[in-house]
């Protein structure tokens, strides 16, 4: 049977500390950032993040600098035309969290609203032109949060940030670092969400799914993927 990503290992063991919260609040800055479509002040963006690395703590300054570096090398047009490739054209890699929860059905349209509610119930005040479930936005929401609300909502919205980072190091994309850079920011996933990340991953986000086709024809190998660190 097809499957929406690679079956993962079952994960390493919990971390004995989690992230200090300003650290985590910095780097999920940094992610956000460089996870957005890279526009014209994309190097300008790339040099503000390497200035704040050396702050930053292990293993998420390394994941960061590794991106920085690919795409210093690369350069903007190659990141651009990457960027469309692994996020607007790949279902498995798309940053609408509200997508792995509620598939393309009616219910995602209240999901999406739901999201929004929490933010402006938080002060966050939507100036972007994505919808609120984007990461990039949820992760800049979280950078500015200290209520706890950002990373309630980042902690309930797991599965799906592992089904990208999955999808990501499946295939080597070199937007991988970035989601490994997020994900030292969260405690290890808890067995009620490796169930639901295993099943999601098995079965594809919940009904009314559009493009099943492409997803059954082109299943990433089942060798290099993981939960774990």
């Amino acid at each position: 049977m097809s499957t929406f990503v690679g079956i993962p290992r079952i994960p390493t063991a919990a971390p004995s500390e989690e992230m200090d919260p300003r650290d985590a609040r910095a780097v999920r800055m940094a992610v956000s950032v460089l996870l957005d479509y890279p526009g014209d002040d994309f190097e300008a963006k790339l040099s503000a993040v390497e200035e704040a690395l050396a702050g930053l703590p292990e293993p998420a300054s390394s994941a960061l600098a590794s991106f920085v570096a690919h795409a210093r090398g690369a350069g903007l047009r190659a990141m651009q035309t990457t960027y469309v490739e692994t996020f607007d054209q790949r279902r498995r890699c798309a940053l609408g969290l509200t997508y792995y929860t509620h598939g393309d059905t009616r219910g995602r349209g209240q999901a999406i609203l739901a999201f929004k509610e929490v933010l402006r119930r938080a002060g966050f005040e939507m100036e972007r032109e994505e919808l609120p479930d984007h990461l990039p936005v949820v992760l800049e929401f979280a950078a500015f949060d200290e209520t706890g609300t950002a990373e309630a909502l980042l902690r309930s919205n797991r599965e799906g940030i592992e089904v990208i980072r999955t999808a990501l190091r499946a295939a080597h994309s070199p937007y991988a670092p970035l989601l490994e850079a997020l994900v030292a920011t969260l405690p290890e996933p808890d067995e009620e969400t490796i169930r639901g990340f295993r099943r999601l991953i098995s079965q594809g986000p919940p009904t009314e799914l559009v493009g099943v086709g492409d997803l059954a024809a082109t299943p990433f190998p089942t060798s290099d993927t993981t939960m774990g660190r």
